[in-house]
């Protein structure tokens, strides 16, 4: 029971794939690759296999609860407690996707910020105290992305309730069917979902410090996968290497925080660092 537990959603591929890759290399407990498809987790798995290391599987579908309930009371059972957490399954339609505008935002909503937001509360109650959480944002989850400055300002609240930002991402949704989301929220339903990621990074934070528990939001740089259509300039290791940093090697003093691909402690609501 006393062995230590590290996490990886949607990690059969891209950047989920790589941080497991390099838990496996540096972590001290059991490194679980997770993915919502048993068979290409498998095959995940197996590729790893080869490279000489010895993740275990499971299945976790963040979408479903019965499936990530499912996960928990193994892991509950087995070992009792879970040391690293990070959350990485996401989704992103192609900028040519023919799906209306009022699809797009209530999938990418219901997967990206509502499925790890459930995730979370279903999975949290085993985080040891002092573990680790890395929510995978993006640079698109930077707040001047945000055309509206009271939108801006109502993320910065720092009183701002876990109800009341998923009530934020609801009136996106709403205003998405409703063809009005541009002028306030702009047109990216991937924007407005790393921004609730981020803001709600920050909520968990402020909720978790008293069991010492670290929680940040990393942008892992533009990296070469699937959901960048393969345009990325960096590898998925080289994009890992933040989620891993943030999970691994990251100051006790570091929480809460939104962090850069060069491991730079950025500021949310300044002005945009470069990308690499």
């Amino acid at each position: 029971m006393s062995s230590k537990i590290a996490v990886v959603t949607g990690a059969n591929k891209g950047i989920g794939f790589a941080i497991v890759r390099g838990l496996c290399k540096r972590f001290e407990g059991h490194v679980y690759l997770t993915s919502r498809d048993e068979n290409r987790g498998a095959d995940a798995v197996a590729a790893l296999q080869k490279e000489g290391l010895n993740p275990n599987y499971h299945q976790l579908d963040i979408t479903d609860p019965k499936s990530v309930t499912v996960f928990r009371d193994y892991i509950k059972e087995k070992y009792g407690n879970i040391d690293i957490l990070v959350n990485n399954a996401a989704i992103a339609f192609n900028n040519d996707a023919p799906d209306p505008v009022a699809v797009q935002a209530e999938e990418t909503l219901r997967v990206n910020y509502f499925s790890v937001l459930s995730s979370c509360e279903i999975l949290f109650p085993l985080l040891r105290i002092g573990a680790r959480v890395v929510n995978i944002s993006s640079f698109c989850g930077h707040l001047s992305l945000i055309p509206s400055e009271k939108l801006r300002q109502r993320f910065q609240d720092p009183n701002l309730t876990i109800p009341e930002l998923s009530d934020l991402m609801r009136q996106y949704v709403e205003a998405a069917k409703q063809g009005t989301q541009a002028a306030e929220w702009g047109n990216s339903s991937y924007v407005v979902s790393k921004v609730g990621l981020t803001a709600l990074t920050k909520i968990q934070q402020r909720l978790l410090n008293d069991k010492d528990i670290k929680v940040n939001a990393v942008h892992p740089g533009y990296v070469d996968t699937d959901m960048t259509s393969h345009k990325g300039r960096l590898s998925i290791d080289e994009g890992a290497q933040a989620p891993l940093f943030l999970a691994l090697d990251a100051a006790d003093s570091v929480r809460g925080e939104y962090v850069w691909c060069d491991k730079r402690i950025v500021s949310w609501s300044g002005s945009k660092p470069g990308d690499i």
